[in-house]
């Protein structure tokens, strides 16, 4: 099976609704019944350098993390690659120790750093399934609907705020 017929396969599974008919806030509410886990997005200045966006796995839910200072257009694709990552449920490869990771993110559990951080950032066979995957669930979501402003839930603000302290200057994160 082909890389393209793996990608249809995966979204056609998901049983989504109408092309053109959701929003992302719509997507990401079917994916988390399908999935049965919750799936939240989590806007916020990135250090620069570093990726658009970050898929963040745990046990009880899946964040997705992206640059809030970018075009709305521009957010939007990094949302459905991250998303793209969540559907083919890749996997990463360790990048620091559990040490490191503990200092650098107290609150988070170093196995989830690691997943976070280690996936290989290139023209991977996993980049290119996410972007295909994210690619085709963009085709469900009506691109007049692009959110302008995004929120951060009260439960992120913590979170947010220490991944944001690496950029500098430190930026004021808004609560819902």
């Amino acid at each position: 099976m082909s890389l393209q017929e793996r990608c249809e396969e995966r979204v056609r599974e998901l049983g989504l609704p109408t092309q053109g008919q959701l929003t992302i806030a719509a997507l990401c509410e079917h994916l988390s019944r399908h999935l049965g886990k919750r799936i939240r997005l989590l806007p916020l200045p990135l250090p620069q350098g570093s990726p658009d966006g970050l898929w963040v796995h745990t046990p009880d839910e899946d964040v997705v993390l992206f640059e809030s200072r970018q075009a709305p257009i521009h957010q939007r694709h990094v949302i459905m690659h991250e998303l793209g990552h969540l559907i083919c449920d890749h996997d990463t490869a360790p990048v620091m120790t559990p040490e490191a990771s503990r200092f650098l993110l107290p609150s988070l559990n170093p196995a989830l750093v690691q997943r976070v951080l280690g996936r290989d950032h290139t023209h991977s066979e996993a980049e290119l399934e996410a972007e295909q995957v994210g690619d085709l669930l963009s085709t469900y979501v009506n691109s007049w609907a692009l959110q302008q402003e995004w929120a951060v839930p009260p439960e992120l603000v913590d979170l947010a705020n220490r991944l944001s302290a690496l950029e500098s200057p430190r930026s004021h994160l808004k609560e819902k």
